[in-house]
C-alpha cells in the first residue's frame, strides 16, 4: 500500500485515553478556599479581616495558657512564680478540683459513690439512647433510679427497695385494671403505690441502723458539677413524660383537660425560672403538710421538671400539629383505640419530628441547673462564687475557674448535640 493510501485511512482508537489530573485551580485546598474564602472581593476582605481577629486573639491567649502555672498554693505565689508574665493560674484548679467536682461537704473518701453512680449512669442510657441493644437490658435502666440513689446519699437500703416495690404494684394494678378502664387502673396504681410504701415507711425506722451499708449523706452535703449533672439527668428524665401527657392533654376533646394543661403551659412559660426557684426555696414548703420536711432538692427537681416540662409540651404538640390527617383517620380505620393510636402511629412519628426541639430543651435545661446557686445550693458556679473566691488563697481567680466550667458543660452539651444528629440520621426525620 503506497504512503498516499496511507495517510487517507481514518485513525481508529485502540484504547481509553488516561485521564489527566484536573487543573490545579480545581482540585485540592487551592479549591476549597478559592471557592469558600475568596470567592469574591467582600468575602476576600471578610476573610481577611477574620484572620486579622483570629491572629489578635491567639497572640494574647496561647501565651496565657502556655505560661500556666500548676503547682502552687496560692495566688499570690502564681504570681511570684509568673514574675510579671502573662499567665493562668491553673493551680486553684489542681488545689480545689474536689470542691469543683463533688462540693465542699461530700466526704472526701466516699468520692467512689458518685463516681459509680455516673459509670452505671452510662450503662443504664445505653439501651434507651442506642434502641439496636437488647431489650432486656432495659430492666437495668429501670432499676438504676433507686440504684444511684442509695449510692448517692447513702442511708439504709430498704428505702430504695420500698420504692421499687411501690412502682412494681403500681405497674402490676395498671396492666391489670387498665386495660379495661384507664381511669380505674391510673388511680388503683397510685393507691396500690401508696399502700406499699407506707408499710415500707413503718418497718424501714426499725431496721435502718441494721442496713445502712454506706454513710448518710444529706442533701446539702452535695454540691459541684455532681449537682449539676444530678439536676440535669433527673429531670430531663421526668420532664419529657410529662411533656407527652400534657401536649396531649392540650389536644384533648375534654374541655376541663384541655384547659387545665393550656392555663398550666402558658402559665408556667410566661414566669422566669429564677422566680420558680425561689418558690421552690421558700414558699413551697407551705403546700405540704406542716409536720412534712421536704428535701430542698426535691422541691427543686419539681420545679425545674415542672418549667421543663411545660416548653417540652409545646414542642411535642407542634410535632402533632404537623402529622397529616391522614395519620389520624388510619388509625381509626385500624379500628384502634386512643391509647393504643398515639402509642402505635401517633407519638413516634411527632416524636421523631421533634427531636432537635426537645434536644433544645433539654441543653438549655442542663445550663439552667446554675441557677441553682442562687438560692444557696453549691452547684459548680455556686462554689466558684462562694467558698473558692471567697478564700483569700484564690480571691481574684476567674478566667481559670470559670473557663473550666465552660468547658465542663460544653462536653455535656456538646455530646448532647452530636447524639440528637446521629439519631434524626438513623430515623430518617425528613419527610423522603
Amino acid at each position: 500500500m503506497s504512503d498516499k493510501t496511507t495517510q487517507q485511512i481514518a485513525f481508529v482508537a485502540e484504547g481509553m485515553i488516561p485521564e489527566s489530573p484536573p487543573p490545579a485551580r480545581e482540585a485540592g485546598a487551592y479549591k476549597w478556599v478559592r471557592e469558600n474564602l475568596f470567592s469574591s472581593i467582600p468575602n476576600s476582605i471578610l476573610t481577611l479581616a477574620a484572620l486579622a481577629l483570629i491572629y489578635s486573639l491567639l497572640s494574647n491567649v496561647l501565651p496565657w495558657l502556655l505560661n500556666g502555672v500548676w503547682t502552687t498554693s496560692s495566688l499570690a505565689e502564681c504570681r511570684e512564680v509568673l514574675e510579671g508574665k502573662a499567665g493562668a493560674c491553673f493551680s486553684v484548679l489542681t488545689e480545689r478540683w474536689h470542691q469543683l467536682l463533688y462540693g465542699f461537704k461530700y466526704p472526701t473518701d466516699q468520692y467512689w459513690r458518685p463516681n459509680l453512680a455516673l459509670l452505671l449512669l452510662l450503662i443504664a442510657l445505653a439501651p434507651v439512647l442506642f434502641f439496636d441493644l437488647p431489650r432486656r437490658l432495659l430492666a437495668f435502666t429501670a432499676v438504676y433510679p433507686f440504684l444511684a440513689f442509695w449510692l448517692i446519699w447513702g442511708g439504709s437500703i430498704l428505702v430504695p427497695i420500698v420504692a421499687l416495690l411501690g412502682f412494681v404494684a403500681a405497674g402490676v394494678v395498671f396492666q391489670k385494671y387498665g386495660k379495661s378502664s384507664f381511669a380505674a387502673g391510673f388511680f388503683g396504681a397510685i393507691v396500690a403505690a401508696l399502700v406499699i410504701w407506707k408499710l415500707g415507711g413503718l418497718l424501714i425506722p426499725d431496721a435502718a441502723s441494721d442496713n445502712a451499708m454506706l454513710s448518710s449523706v444529706p442533701s446539702r452535703d452535695l454540691g459541684g458539677f455532681m449537682l449539676n449533672m444530678m439536676l440535669g439527668v433527673t429531670c430531663v428524665s421526668l420532664s419529657v413524660p410529662l411533656g407527652i401527657a400534657l401536649a396531649l392533654g392540650r389536644q384533648s376533646s375534654m374541655p376541663f383537660i384541655k384547659w387545665i394543661c393550656v392555663v398550666f403551659i402558658e402559665f408556667v412559660r410566661g414566669v422566669p425560672l429564677i422566680t420558680l426557684l425561689f418558690v421552690a426555696s421558700v414558699m413551697l414548703s407551705y403546700f405540704f403538710p406542716p409536720d412534712a420536711t421536704v428535701d430542698l432538692f426535691l422541691r427543686v427537681v419539681i420545679m425545674i421538671t415542672l418549667f421543663s416540662a411545660a416548653y417540652i409540651a409545646e414542642v411535642i404538640r407542634g410535632g402533632l400539629a404537623a402529622l397529616p390527617t391522614g395519620q389520624y383517620e388510619a388509625a381509626d380505620s385500624l379500628g384502634l383505640d386512643y391509647p393504643q393510636a398515639m402509642r402505635l402511629i401517633i407519638l413516634p412519628q411527632a416524636l421523631k419530628i421533634s427531636i432537635p426541639g426537645i434536644v433544645n430543651v433539654a441543653v438549655g435545661l442542663f445550663k439552667d441547673t446554675t441557677l441553682v446557686s442562687v438560692i444557696s445550693m453549691f452547684d459548680m458556679v455556686g462554689m466558684i462564687r462562694g467558698p473558692i473566691l471567697a478564700s483569700t488563697e484564690w480571691n481574684g481567680v476567674y478566667w481559670e475557674l470559670l473557663g473550666f466550667a465552660a468547658a465542663l458543660f460544653f462536653v455535656v452539651c456538646y455530646g448532647i448535640s452530636q447524639y440528637s444528629q446521629w439519631l434524626e440520621r438513623r430515623l430518617a426525620t425528613g419527610h423522603r
